[in-house]
């Protein structure tokens, strides 16, 4: 049986090579040593970011989507920063 982790929440800002961009949150204790984004992002196990409560955006702050959970392919993502908000 699978050993449950602890979640360590980190909201995100993503741009896509599209040009559109996404803030959400994601879960950096996927494995073992990853206390970072860029641990996360870096990673060749995964080839999707998993992003929850996600709002999508082509221009500036208009056409906002929502979604619960949005799955990336890391290969489309241009960067990444995590809030600075945070810890």
């Amino acid at each position: 049986m699978a050993k449950l982790r602890e979640m360590d929440i980190r909201t995100i800002h993503i741009k896509l090579i599209d040009g559109s961009k996404i803030n959400g949150q994601v879960n950096i204790n996927r494995e073992p040593g990853h206390d970072r984004l860029s641990d996360l992002i870096a990673t060749n196990k995964e080839p999707f970011l998993v992003v929850f409560n996600a709002t999508t955006h082509e221009d500036e702050l208009e056409n906002l989507l929502r979604h619960r959970t949005l799955f990336v392919n890391k290969k489309h993502i241009i960067w990444a920063t995590p809030d600075e908000d945070q810890k």
